[in-house]
């Protein structure tokens, strides 16, 4: 029987079979798949489901555990992709070629730190901080929101940078090559590019409860076809392994997935980290047509039967020592005061205005670091960039085989050098320039 709500939308699709089997999964009998939850999802976007239906489909895939599983998280990502802002490729895909931020490992594709929040400590921003002072080195497009789970979201403190902040809101899918071609680092705020969120969103009021939305942002970078590697932490340790592979079923060649021992959602700074981490290998089955030219752009080939290189799965444990840092109790880095205190201090650090045992600093550049290994720049055996940095590079291995101490030589450089800080004020420019 049609509801009045769903009268009103003569495109509204009943998705109840699907709701039954997984309110009764045990008198059914018959498993749900993957794909039949990202079809019911995709129409959250289109406005295609009633409230009511939404509401339940959320609910649902919550209390299944549904919304925990890497294909499920995998398909629906993909489908919030395919309902986002489109960003012309042929435009970025140029410009990031003629950039050609290439050293060691790292190709020059773009990079992202991002976490999925929920962790309950309320640390500084620290994914966002990372970010920045990563410009330097990597190409960085940062996807981010307001709070959803803390006192201060990415896109909170960043509109709080006084006396001239970002206009976030002005950089959108028909103009990010722009911002590129002025600075290493542009932040993608999510509500520019998901506009079908407006049809979620007022349901994720309403229920109160998390829902699979407060997984799926770092898996919906609207460019995601141009992230090379990027570090995703996540707030429990049974999500680890299940967002890598939903990573690697995306596509992800080069990703550090991350859980502080304290269920922290960054490299944690007090104790133990888990990391789980996807890299590449050449693919020995692979052989290349004789007349193929070289393209150290692409790892992979469309028309290849085999692809070029496959993907495997390590897994370790970092702590500060490692970093070559001291550990510092969470007590001490703390940021859940608001975003216009959190934004004082990120400017603080990115202006070198902090000391250099600062407990604050020194987490921020172990995730800094941790990006860097991530992308490969740190495999180079020179480093200069052409950027200035001549420093002697530390060759010292580390847990999962990383250079985890030349990560940490190279973010204090980007922060001492002023070219964090310099990036971050281009991107003001640019930003407020469209």
């Amino acid at each position: 029987m049609a509801t009045a709500e769903d009268a009103s939308n003569p495109e509204s699709v009943s998705i109840s079979p699907l709701l039954r089997r997984l309110a009764y999964p045990e008198a059914s009998q018959i498993e749900v798949s993957a794909g039949e939850i990202a079809s019911a999802f995709a129409l959250i976007f289109e406005d295609r489901l009633s409230v009511i239906q939404t509401a339940a489909l959320l609910t649902l895939l919550h209390s299944t555990g549904k919304d925990r599983e890497s294909d499920v998280l995998a398909l629906c990502a993909n489908r919030m992709r395919d309902a986002a802002m489109q960003v012309e490729r042929a435009p970025l895909k140029k410009l990031i070629k003629e950039r050609r931020r290439r050293e060691g490992l790292y190709r020059g594709g773009l990079c992202d730190i991002v976490g999925t929040g929920g962790d309950s400590h309320s640390t500084f921003n620290i994914s966002t901080t990372s970010s920045i002072i990563a410009s330097p080195l990597l190409l960085v497009g940062k996807h981010g929101n307001r709070a959803q789970t803390s006192f201060s979201g990415s896109a909170d403190v960043l509109t709080s940078i006084t006396p001239t902040p970002p206009n976030i809101s002005a950089v959108r899918a028909e103009n990010v090559a722009k911002v590129f071609e002025k600075t290493n680092y542009a932040f993608l705020f999510a509500p520019n590019y998901h506009p079908g969120m407006m049809y979620a969103n007022p349901v994720r009021r309403g229920l109160g409860i998390r829902t699979i939305f407060n997984l799926l942002g770092p898996l919906a970078n609207p460019i995601d076809w141009a992230i090379e590697a990027r570090v995703v932490g996540v707030a429990y340790q049974s999500l680890g392994p299940v967002f890598a592979e939903a990573l690697r079923l995306s596509g992800s060649k080069r990703a550090l997935v991350i859980c502080g021992e304290e269920d922290l959602d960054e490299v944690s700074c007090a104790g133990k980290t888990n990391c789980w981490r996807l890299s590449e290998y050449p693919n020995p089955a692979y052989k290349p047509p004789e007349d193929e030219q070289e393209d150290e752009d692409c790892s992979t080939c469309e028309d290849d039967s085999e692809p070029r290189t496959l993907v495997k799965l390590d897994t370790f444990q970092l702590q500060a020592s490692d970093f070559g840092l001291p550990s510092h109790p969470l007590s001490e880095v703390g940021g859940g005061k608001g975003p216009r205190e959190n934004a004082q201090k990120l400017m603080s650090l990115l202006r070198n205005e902090l000391p250099r045992d600062d407990p604050i600093l020194h987490f921020v550049l172990m995730n800094v670091a941790a990006l860097l290994v991530t992308s490969g720049v740190c495999e180079a055996d020179t480093s200069n960039m052409g950027l200035g940095d001549t420093g002697e590079v530390i060759k010292e291995r580390g847990p999962g085989d990383g250079r985890w101490k030349e990560g940490v030589r190279r973010a204090r450089w980007a922060i001492e050098s002023g070219e964090a800080v310099n990036c971050l004020e281009k991107f003001i420019e640019v930003s407020n320039s469209l």
